[in-house]
């Protein structure tokens, strides 16, 4: 139980960081998304990645760890990565169109369905016949019906707001896109868990070439970003041709400048922690197959609980009515009971 706790608190601090990426990243000013988004992902897809990977790896064994780790692995990671890179750009743009809280809600939402439930069944693990199995699709369940609630307050929100307040809460505020974005984010996003869990070799080779268990999924993270930082860069490419953006990294004062990049390292910093401190998090709780599923779904929930955190601060919910704040703290509250749930089994 001791070790348990131990890797949810982990969790708990990885998911605090990754939910708080998006309130540095606000703070940006005069720069299109584009130019933002590839400066925070240069410092969480490849720079944080390989700092982390030279520090848990001595450097005379990483060779060995890339050597003696499959190939189909490598290349899994990286493929999943790249699926989970369009999640990505997606992710950041419901965030655009409904806010942090709600648009982390939805997307981390299906993430977390998607993310939990199919890795083990890719495994050959069939959870219909365990009680553990059970526990994890209960919990996923539980997890499910708290986004759902935590939705429906969103829709009363909407409908108790002006035009006006909406915008002032949110700027480019749409609900039936922000929605459709959000759900497309969710699932391909849940890509990450299948680059995770297509990487456990690599881990397995690091462990065994001196790498502690606490960060011996540093190796796994520099493929799976690396296939992310792929999409997304192809992607900024385009928008840089085709808004001419490139150009804000020369035309902004240079105060301006130095002070977006300082927030594109803090935002990309914060983002990578959620993923570094989750396989700090599952090194305490390897022995439970069940649980070590379930880690992606402890993740997700907390993120959503963190990110109506950072939207209650950055007042995304001011204006809506006490109904609207009861249900989404009901909401809230199904989310933290869904992280304990399979425990109990």
């Amino acid at each position: 139980m001791d070790n348990l706790l131990i890797g949810i608190l982990l969790m708990t601090i990885g998911s605090f960081a990754g939910s708080s990426y998006y309130a540095p990243i606000n703070k940006i000013k005069n720069w299109s998304w584009e130019t933002y988004w590839i400066c925070q992902g240069i410092v969480s897809w490849i720079i944080l990645p390989w700092a982390f990977t030279l520090y848990a790896v001595p450097f005379s064994a990483l060779g060995t760890v890339l050597t003696a780790a499959p190939a189909k692995s490598m290349f899994l990671a990286v493929l999943f990565g790249a699926l989970w890179g369009i999640g990505g750009l997606t992710w950041g743009l419901s965030m655009r169109y409904l806010g942090i809280s709600l648009g982390q809600s939805i997307s981390a939402g299906f993430c977390a369905a998607f993310g939990t439930v199919i890795p083990p069944i890719v495994a050959g693990q069939n959870l219909f016949t365990t009680p553990g199995g059970w526990a994890m699709l209960v919990g996923v369940a539980i997890s499910l019906a708290g986004i759902a609630v935590i939705g429906y307050a969103g829709s009363l929100r909407d409908k108790g707001l002006t035009e006006e307040e909406k915008k002032a809460a949110v700027k480019e505020f749409a609900l039936k896109k922000g929605l459709i974005i959000a759900i497309f984010a969710g699932l391909m996003s849940a890509c990450m868990a299948y680059g995770l869990a297509a990487g456990q070799p690599i881990a397995d080779a690091a462990i065994a070439n001196g790498c502690s268990a606490l960060l011996s999924f540093s190796p796994v993270h520099i493929f799976v970003m690396f296939g992310g930082f792929l999409t997304n860069f192809v992607y900024c490419i385009y928008l840089f041709s085709k808004n001419k953006s490139l150009k804000e990294f020369r035309t902004v004062g240079s105060s301006v400048l130095v002070r977006n990049l300082l927030f594109s390292l803090l935002g990309g910093s914060l983002w990578y922690m959620q993923f570094l401190f989750l396989g700090m998090g599952q090194s305490f709780i390897s022995g439970n197959a069940i649980l070590m599923a379930f880690s992606w779904s402890i993740l997700m929930s907390l993120n959503i609980v963190f990110s109506n955190f950072w939207g209650i601060v950055l007042k995304e919910w001011k204006g809506s009515r006490g109904k609207t704040i009861v249900v989404l703290c009901c909401g809230l509250l199904l989310l933290i009971f869904s992280v304990f749930f399979p425990s109990l089994f």
